[in-house]
């Protein structure tokens, strides 16, 4: 699926002496183009310029826009392409393990773990036999490329990006850029595993939207348009248009109900209780009348898997179930990380691989006093809580006043029975040097920031393939790296 456009564009010289006007040229065109696919808010200087899409589905979001993409080495493109595979088998094995442990064949604290904060309806649901082996079908890791190589500080499961990458790719690709994934890439990566998910060569598929995740729905009804172009029937719709019948879920289509074959999930778990027909989507799921994408699995988006990930007591465990070459993948670019809980620990143990100074730690309290040098650590929610998506909730350790950190260290146990957070190494990615244009200024600007690489893979009959890669980079002063107005966001390609 890693396609790539044959042609190449004329070079804009970027690292020396760059043409100004031709930059700003490029990015005009291309701020233009996804203006008019309802992804991108016009600024003031373009009034002319109008989206396709209604005002009410036209997306408010704004970045700075660069005249060309983000260039990886071939070997790292490699390397990205056989990581697809090694997330799809950590998904499987914390699947098997999950199970395991509510069996009794592995320690029970490790789905007590999982479990924790969840109703338990939920509970019961994911544990279901006819939907045991169901693992998500987008796979997204948020890579930051360090010094020393790439580190994966998340997994995600329900990501938002698909359109905005899907529309990015096309668009660069149309300047002559040879696209990862290709111009289609995504479209036809995401359409294809809606065909796996459903054994069906032409299903019908409904994209429910929550409210909470609303900022994403202009680029899910460009997917949607997309998908429908290229042959599979599909409705992006919000929680309340669907209808329940006897014969499973359906929606208005030109008047006339159409039975729904697929639902794929871009809303949380943690925010059912807020979603109008979810207990009919999932009963229908549950009946077997419609297919959900991702599962509605609340123990494969913990980000506690990676702390599970790196106990010394189940390393036995994820060697067999990854095999060495994954296993050692993994273990190269998975960060260590802990589970924040507040038990006190024996005075004759220690928190495994955790370490101040060289000297072990057997108190959580004891991380209070951390010098800012020594607090280079990240504190996130592990998951099922609105504060744990969109680097809501994150704390970088050394980016805080030491009062403030020791107060975040109290305040995430307290919170542990309900919504557990984890403990995570923090690792400071690699400078680069990128041009982007702001309409606003007089003229195009070059800018130091950070990268972090969002892959999207696609899981096919067992496969990952890897459908696209958007890179996000923002300004070297910004400890998080995510979507913000002063970053840079562009699809990738292969230094020629």
């Amino acid at each position: 699926m890693s396609r790539q456009t044959p042609s190449q564009p004329s070079s804009l010289k970027t690292n020396d002496q760059p043409d100004l006007d031709e930059i700003r040229k490029r990015c005009s065109g291309l701020r233009s183009r996804l203006i008019q696919d309802g992804l991108y808010q016009a600024p003031k200087a373009q009034p002319d310029v109008q989206p396709d899409a209604t005002d009410a589905e036209a997306s408010t979001l704004t970045w700075r826009i660069s005249p060309e993409p983000f260039w990886i080495a071939a070997e790292e493109l490699r390397a990205i392409q056989e990581l697809g595979s090694h997330l799809l088998s950590f998904y499987a094995a914390v699947n098997r393990l999950y199970f395991a442990s509510v069996r009794g064949s592995q320690p029970g604290w490790i789905s007590r773990y999982l479990d924790l904060g969840k109703p338990e309806g939920q509970i019961e649901y994911g544990r279901m036999n006819r939907i045991k082996p169901h693992l998500p079908g987008v796979i997204r890791p948020d890579l930051i490329l360090t010094e020393d190589g790439w580190i994966a500080t998340e997994l995600d499961s329900v990501p938002g990006g698909i359109g905005l990458t899907g529309s990015l790719s096309r668009h660069y690709a149309e300047l002559g850029h040879a696209v990862i994934g290709g111009p289609d890439g995504m479209v036809n990566g995401f359409a294809t595993m809606i065909r796996s998910v459903t054994g069906s060569s032409n299903p019908t598929l409904a994209i429910i939207v929550s409210e909470e995740s609303k900022d994403y729905r202009p680029e899910m009804r460009w997917l949607g348009s997309r998908l429908n172009t290229v042959g599979l029937k599909t409705f992006v719709i919000r929680p309340d248009e669907i209808r329940f019948t006897e014969e499973g879920l359906a929606v208005l289509d030109q008047g006339a109900p159409m039975r729904i074959d697929v639902v794929y999930r871009f809303f949380e778990l943690f925010d059912l209780k807020n979603i109008p027909k979810s207990e009919l989507i999932l009963y229908s799921a549950k009946k077997e009348k419609v297919t959900i994408t991702p599962p509605a699995k609340t123990y494969l988006e913990e980000k506690m898997a990676f702390a599970l990930f790196h106990h010394p007591a189940l390393r036995t465990f994820w060697s067999e179930a990854l095999g060495e070459k994954t296993d050692a993948a993994l273990l190269r670019i998975f960060p260590k990380t802990w589970i924040l809980d507040p038990q006190e620990v024996p005075p004759y143990a220690v928190i495994p691989g955790l370490t101040i100074g060289g000297r072990p730690v057997s108190n959580w309290n004891e991380m209070a006093s951390l010098t800012q040098k020594e607090r280079r650590f990240v504190l996130k929610p592990s998951g099922f809580s609105e504060r744990a998506w969109g680097s809501r909730g994150v704390v970088v350790g050394h980016d805080l006043p030491e009062k403030e950190w020791a107060r975040t260290l109290t305040d995430a146990p307290a919170r542990f029975s309900h919504s557990p957070s984890i403990l995570q190494e923090f690792h400071g990615g690699k400078k680069f040097s990128v041009w982007y244009d702001d309409p606003m200024e007089p003229h195009p600007q070059s800018m130091a920031g950070r990268v972090r690489l969002s892959p999207y893979y696609f899981v096919t009959d067992g496969q990952a393939e890897l459908g696209g890669i958007l890179a996000t980079i923002c300004p070297s002063d910004k400890k998080l790296i995510h979507g913000m107005t002063e970053a840079v966001m562009v699809p990738c390609v292969v230094k020629p």
